[in-house]
């Protein structure tokens, strides 16, 4: 009847059964999101050579977004360091994209991993550690409530440590699991 880009076939009682997408949309909290079109405007920034952004899903099974970028150098200087790779990316980004499209991870690497016909190689893409998500300048949490509200973002978000002065939302936080963090210190009395 229309083209939605869903693959789908019909199962002998007549029932559909969802195969995936003929296209690299990906799905996540409820976005329909293009990959390469993040990958596209990541490309404009002076400092990036090669982009693709692409969906990983995380421990708790959460899909986020992931960056990958080859980064370009100037005089064979190496200006574009990973930490402040990231943050200028992370505001280019930003300031062209709705920020579900904003990637939670930015992974820098020497060039991108490509098949034997010359196309991103998606399964070869390392996964990102800790150090790909947006951190500030680690400072440990102070007193008993940043604390306990650091452990449960570092429980939520599946990262090792949780600073006083990182973004919830940066490090891959969105509006479900900060109602489960609503919820936590409902339960916590807090």
């Amino acid at each position: 009847m229309y083209r939605s880009g869903d693959l789908a076939r019909y199962l002998p009682d007549g029932n559909l059964e969802f195969l995936g997408r003929n296209d690299d949309q990906v799905k996540i909290r409820g976005f329909r999101i293009e990959p390469g079109e993040i990958a596209a405007r990541l490309l404009e920034h002076e400092l990036v050579g090669d982009a693709a952004v692409v969906a990983h899903a995380d421990a708790a099974g959460d899909k986020r977004l992931v960056a990958y970028v080859v980064a370009k150098t100037t005089d064979g200087s190496a200006e574009a360091d990973g930490a402040g790779l990231a943050a200028s990316l992370r505001a280019h980004l930003g300031g062209l994209l709705p920020d579900y499209m904003v990637p939670s991870a930015f992974v820098r690497l020497d060039a991108l991993p490509l098949t034997v016909n010359g196309k991103l190689d998606r399964k070869a893409l390392p996964v990102p550690d800790d150090d790909a998500y947006a951190r500030r300048a680690y400072e440990a949490p102070q007193g008993e409530i940043e604390t306990l509200l650091a452990g449960i973002w570092a429980e939520l978000l599946g990262v090792e440590q949780v600073g006083r002065h990182d973004n919830f939302f940066e490090l891959g936080g969105h509006s479900l699991l900060a109602v489960q963090m609503m919820e936590r210190l409902r339960r916590l009395s807090l």
